[in-house]
């Protein structure tokens, strides 16, 4: 299976990031109630490519951040599934 490359536009810097199902269980693993900031920050620096890992440490500085880019990772990451109850 090839790698998949996001490339996000953030401020008007790319970031360029390769998820994996295994670093996408962890972080919705490690969410909990009391914590969701420092969970998306560890899972984004687990996926960002070495190229945009210090434009990444800069925007994690800004309030939010991690959690948007972190949610737009995932809209692109996680396939659509149409789901269905049957009676």
């Amino acid at each position: 299976m090839s790698k998949q490359i996001i490339t996000l536009t953030v401020n008007g810097t790319d970031l360029a990031f390769e998820p994996t199902t295994q670093a996408y269980n962890k972080y919705i693993n490690e969410l909990n109630m009391d914590d969701k900031v420092a969970p998306a920050h560890n899972y984004l620096n687990r996926v960002v490519t070495a190229d945009s890992k210090d434009a990444l440490a800069k925007l994690l500085n800004l309030t939010g951040a991690g959690l948007k880019i972190a949610a737009k990772v995932n809209e692109a990451f996680v396939p659509e599934l149409e789901i269905s109850i049957k009676n």
